[in-house]
């Protein structure tokens, strides 16, 4: 049996609710056959990190290191890995285990998120009882399938957002078809909508833009939008009702005002959501028989959609607008995220050379 070479990993936990963290330390479990070590370069900080050191969708489990958007290099190697070597720079998203069999009806049609197996990044359990940790720390290990070669186009430091913010959008764009001619709907120009316009205008779509911010047009202009709505201007709202076959939903919008939306689709558009609003949504029946519109929703990218994540990236320079910040100083950094003022993604930097340089 293979030995990992960190046999304590230091990194910076949720110890309570709250958005402070701490230094901490842990015992990995011991590296299996098929999982590898990585000494960690970047972490992504996500939306869910907060929500889940804050406990506000309940169930944190403390001590609590979380990240999800993973970029580091393999240090070790499990004895049956055979895609990876030592010092392949590698990405790890929101998922770092599920059993991948072709009889589970979750991984066998690249759902492997919802595999009843399934072990997410951090708060989660492996079957053993012991507890998944993730990525504001010195090392993580992980299932192999879960780790990603970054294709050498893409500037690591770029990387950890696509992992988790990038795969989330591309994900059921992929799996709903969006293609071009296509009129796409994003709503949210943050973290998640900035990524979400790239994506889409790469897929050939008429990207529409809508955000209650007038000063982030230009810049949608830039990302790819052919359009652009002030979701405050009921002229401008008014002129794109009817017309969006998709619409991805990537803000914390009020539930209520989902039964407006509806009215922005054309026959049979599809509004997905991919934040999860306060409150319950409460529709008449008769938007949706009369529109024909339908609403789903779509969480994570599995193995199959990360890797089309990564290339699709790279062949197109699709890039995270990013705020970088070192390690030591993720406090502050969880600060500026939790503000709103964060433009888009925060990557925190464990290498001290480049932390230096900020």
């Amino acid at each position: 049996m293979v030995e990992g070479k960190i046999n304590e990993i230091h990194g910076w936990a949720a110890m309570k609710p709250g958005l402070k963290v701490e230094p901490w330390s842990y015992k990995p479990r011991p590296l299996g056959e098929n999982d590898v070590e990585i000494k960690i370069e970047y972490s992504g900080i996500c939306g869910s990190d907060l929500h889940t050191i804050k406990e506000e969708w309940s169930g944190t489990r403390y001590p609590a290191i979380v990240g999800h958007e993973i970029v580091g290099k393999v240090i070790t190697k499990g004895e049956k890995v055979a895609h990876l070597k030592e010092g392949d720079l590698v990405g790890v998203g929101a998922q770092v285990f599920a059993c991948l069999e072709s009889d589970c009806k979750a991984c066998n049609r690249d759902l492997d998120p919802h595999c009843p197996h399934k072990v997410f990044t951090y708060n989660s359990k492996y079957a053993d009882g012991a507890q998944a940790h993730g990525g504001y720390a010195e090392a993580v290990r992980v299932d192999a399938n879960y780790a990603f070669k970054i294709p050498e186009t893409i500037d690591p430091v770029y990387a950890p957002p696509l992992m988790c913010a990038g795969a989330t959008v591309f994900a059921p764009m992929l799996r709903k078809g969006v293609k071009k001619g296509d009129r796409v709907g994003v709503i949210g120009i943050g973290g998640l909508g900035h990524l979400a316009i790239q994506y889409a205008s790469a897929l050939g779509a008429e990207v529409v833009a809508f955000s209650h911010s007038p000063n982030k047009r230009e810049q949608c202009t830039e990302l790819g939008a052919t359009t652009f709505v002030n979701t405050s201007n009921k002229e401008e709202i008014d002129a794109i009702r009817g017309t969006l076959q998709y619409l991805f939903v990537t803000s914390n919008s009020n539930a209520s005002q989902y039964g407006d939306l509806v009215s922005w689709m054309d026959f049979e558009g599809q509004i997905v959501l991919l934040a999860l609003p306060e409150g319950e949504m409460k529709m008449s029946p008769g938007k949706f028989v009369s529109s024909e519109v339908a609403i789903t929703g779509s969480l994570i990218a599995g193995v199959n959609v990360l890797k089309k994540t990564l290339e699709f990236s790279a062949k197109h320079n699709i890039l995270p607008i990013i705020e970088k910040y070192p390690m030591s100083r993720v406090n502050e950094a969880l600060e500026h995220v939790d503000s709103g003022k964060a433009r888009y993604r925060v990557v925190l930097l464990n290498n001290e050379q480049a932390s230096s340089n900020l």
